[in-house]
């Protein structure tokens, strides 16, 4: 029986789904081995299973997900993604597949060799993609820089503190404690870092953001306050419920995951739920969040309203993409600006311009700014402010 046009497609979308056999895993290798303009994506392939291999030792449910990941980042790097406006592209690990397999050369590079250790002393240049780095102030007032490659380990009274490249790890303590101190974690512009807190939640932080946590919590609750924007992985802890302050909104929450976005330049604090389930209170107004939807809470009136999520273009920013749905111009600078750390000069915006668009945020500014714009807008990067042109 002959193959159909596409089964190779067909395959590598079982493969990323985690439904191939043995006999359709040995296939598709094959394939992709055998194939010279497809072995691109083989190597990107086998690249990551040997990473998460080493750091891992077991394959761990996930693999599919960062698979898909990657193939995601080697066409956002490597493929110009045409954004237009009222255009909304929806790239799906689908999409993904259609496109590697149908186009006859894969458009591949190799990361570039790192800067000797002089020119990586200096100041990055204007459009750099950011890094993890961020500070962080003890308890007695002290600070500690931690950046990307830094390894280190610091005392706070009876209390081991270490950081591993990109993450900071609090011990995970037996029970709740009397004595609390707190930290305050600030990632800059042009940062974003993660913690481990001590009772095993993780958080990332996003460019601009920060953190405030007690380095043991006391019985009655676990509570944090932050600002700007961190994604949530709370660990389950009967009768000590978790608790986010952020502006004049409370989110309340067992064990679950969650993103709020609280930047003091948008207008709105939005809370958006990936599983379990949470509270959101503002003032009189509450409301109960099931996995899928988002809390809005005008930062103006401290209105509250519930609707369904864009769960992928929430979180798209902690596995290294911006998201941009039905986006206004405004919104994408303020998060170009934050990420790259440059200025936005957004007077000349057209009224009800809107974009829609998935980008690799490792990409170099100059060349995110040429995918946004169309025939009537143009922007520019001039010094650290980007400018926008109506050619209208």
């Amino acid at each position: 029986m002959p193959q159909p046009e596409n089964y190779h497609q067909q395959l590598l979308q079982r493969y990323l789904d985690g439904q191939c056999s043995r006999e359709e895993l040995d296939e598709l290798f094959g394939y992709l081995n055998t194939s010279g303009s497809k072995r691109p994506l083989l190597t990107a392939m086998q690249q990551e299973f040997e990473r998460v291999m080493s750091e891992e030792h077991t394959v761990p449910e996930a693999i599919g997900n960062r698979i898909e990941t990657r193939l995601l980042q080697e066409i956002s790097r490597n493929k110009v993604v045409p954004v237009r406006s009222f255009r909304y592209l929806k790239w799906s690990a689908a999409a993904a597949v259609m496109i590697l397999l149908s186009t006859a050369t894969i458009f591949y590079t190799t990361r570039p060799p790192a800067a000797p250790a002089l020119a990586q002393q200096h100041a990055p240049r204007a459009g750099t993609p950011g890094s993890n780095k961020a500070q962080l102030t003890l308890s007695d007032g002290s600070v500690v820089t931690l950046d990307s490659t830094g390894n280190q380990v610091f005392q706070q009274g009876d209390v081991t503190v270490q950081q591993h490249n990109g993450q900071l790890l609090y011990p995970v303590t037996a029970g709740p404690s009397s004595i609390v101190s707190y930290n305050l974690l600030a990632v800059p512009r042009g940062g974003q870092f993660n913690v481990v807190l001590p009772d095993g939640s993780r958080v990332w932080l996003n460019a601009a953001s920060s953190l405030r946590y007690p380095t043991a919590f006391p019985a009655n609750n676990r509570t944090v306050e932050i600002k700007g924007q961190a994604y949530f992985e709370i660990k389950p802890v009967p009768g000590q419920p978790f608790i986010v302050k952020v502006n004049n909104t409370e989110v309340q929450v067992l064990g679950t995951s969650f993103d709020i976005m609280a930047y003091a330049d948008e207008p709105v604090t939005r809370t958006t739920l990936i599983t379990g389930a949470v509270k959101v209170k503002s003032g009189d107004n509450e409301s109960y969040l099931r996995a899928g939807q988002a809390a809005a809470v005008n930062n103006s009136t401290g209105s509250l309203s519930v609707q369904p999520a864009d769960l992928r273009e929430a979180t798209a920013w902690r596995t290294g993409f911006f998201n941009f749905e039905n986006a206004s111009l405004g919104s994408i600078l303020r998060q170009l600006s934050r990420w790259y750390d440059v200025e936005a000069d957004d007077q000349a915006i057209p009224e009800n311009y809107r974009l829609g668009g998935y980008i690799n945020r490792n990409l170099p500014l100059q060349q995110v700014l040429p995918m946004l714009e169309t025939d009537n807008v143009k922007l520019k990067l001039e010094g650290r402010t980007i400018k926008v042109i109506s050619t209208r």
